[in-house]
């Protein structure tokens, strides 16, 4: 197996959340002078925040599949992805036992349809949707890969794409700056959201907590750029703030909703608490001069993967607070319990009741023998 120092320049990225709480990433690189183009699996090290210098497992990428890897979309059970190339989709099952990637069938329906911008999983797995730089929408059942939705002019050309925490919706923005909204489940265009013709909708993505149906956009209007708020009941604006004041390239939110990642057109990185609609991680020149071309949270720790054609990927971990461990939850909940125990404990020895109550002074002992003893001969047997 080739290492990396012979492999080109990474175009793509994506966590998967392997066997064993295992973290990887799956990388796509370009071909260059001595490699060609090849997909890469990657261990995450939490401890030192970084990948592995040796892939776990490598893909060589025929001409025949399309060359250079443009996206992926990993399949929320960590077992499959699709990556897009010039041509088309080609997905790839994951061999964890032998650590080997495999080409699957010949899939008809997403193998030969073009450039597609946009590609995701909805999060139960079921559905799948890309958007073409032609200005295409499909929307499939997963895996059947019947068509849910077929919209060959959904926009002039996608620009980005978001799928709902309940799979209900999906939002698309276009090139142009029109974003419209569509229902998964009726396999139809809902709503085009609404903007001022000096305005450009251009990055999306839902909110992910669980609570709060928001839907998350950046707006430009002339060199002004603000992150606007959706009701997604209503579909109408109900807030914006100015975060980062640059050209937005590419949105991104953590998988509890907690965070939003915000990369610039010329390299910069910040991090938003939702809560607060606050700047809580700002990475200046992280890419620079470049357009950050893919932002993507881990799904386990606070640490994002970035993507540029400048600089290729860069892993940042994020000053924000830390997540609370499954270990550290546990011994909380076992401290809580002991300290129960000492509390009922000193409560039982120190209270007033019928069986435990303080003696007086010329108090005799708590239960006279008389109280349970019959002075008059028992006229029953013996037992």
């Amino acid at each position: 197996m080739e290492g990396d120092d012979t492999a080109g320049p990474a175009t793509c990225a994506a966590w998967i959340r392997g066997p064993d709480k295992r973290l990887l990433v799956v990388m796509g690189r370009a071909r260059n002078r001595f490699c060609p183009p090849v997909i890469d699996i990657l261990e995450f090290d939490a401890e030192t925040a970084s990948l592995s210098s040796d892939p776990l497992a490598r893909l060589v990428i025929g001409d025949e599949e399309g060359g250079d890897p443009l996206g992926f979309a990993v399949h929320p059970s960590g077992d499959e992805f699709v990556c897009a190339t010039v041509s088309g989709c080609r997905l790839y099952d994951l061999d964890y036992h032998n650590w080997s990637i495999k080409m699957a069938k010949d899939l008809p329906a997403i193998q030969s349809i073009g450039t597609q911008k946009c590609l995701a999983f909805s999060t139960d797995g079921l559905k799948f949707a890309v958007g073409g730089e032609d200005g295409h929408l499909r929307i499939f059942h997963w895996p059947t890969l019947n068509l849910l939705l077929d919209e060959p002019k959904a926009h002039k050309s996608f620009r980005d794409m978001d799928i709902s925490l309940d799979s209900e919706f999906l939002v698309s923005t276009s090139t142009d700056g029109a974003a419209r909204i569509w229902k998964i489940t009726e396999g139809a265009p809902l709503v085009s959201l609404t903007r001022t013709a000096d305005e450009k909708i251009e990055c999306c993505r839902f909110s992910r907590d669980g609570t709060k149906p928001f839907l998350f956009c950046t707006v430009q209007e002339g060199n002004k750029v603000v992150t606007t708020v959706w009701d997604m009941s209503t579909w109408n604006r109900i807030g914006y703030k100015k975060l980062i004041g640059k050209p937005i390239s590419v949105l991104s939110i953590s998988l509890d909703g907690k965070y939003l990642g915000l990369g610039t057109k010329d390299g910069d990185m910040c991090v938003v608490e939702v809560k607060t609609m606050s700047i809580s991680h700002l990475s200046k020149k992280l890419h620079l001069g470049t357009p950050i071309t893919l932002l993507e949270f881990a799904p386990k720790e606070r640490v994002v993967i970035s993507t540029s054609t400048q600089w290729g990927f860069k892993l940042t971990k994020l000053n924000v607070p830390a997540d609370w461990k499954e270990w550290q939850i546990y011994l909380v909940l076992v401290g809580l319990f002991l300290a129960s125990l000492v509390l009922f404990y000193i409560f039982y020895e120190t209270s007033d009741s019928f069986w435990n109550f303080p003696l007086g002074k010329n108090q005799p002992g708590r239960f006279p023998t008389a109280a349970f003893t019959d002075p008059q001969p028992s006229e029953d047997g013996p037992w």
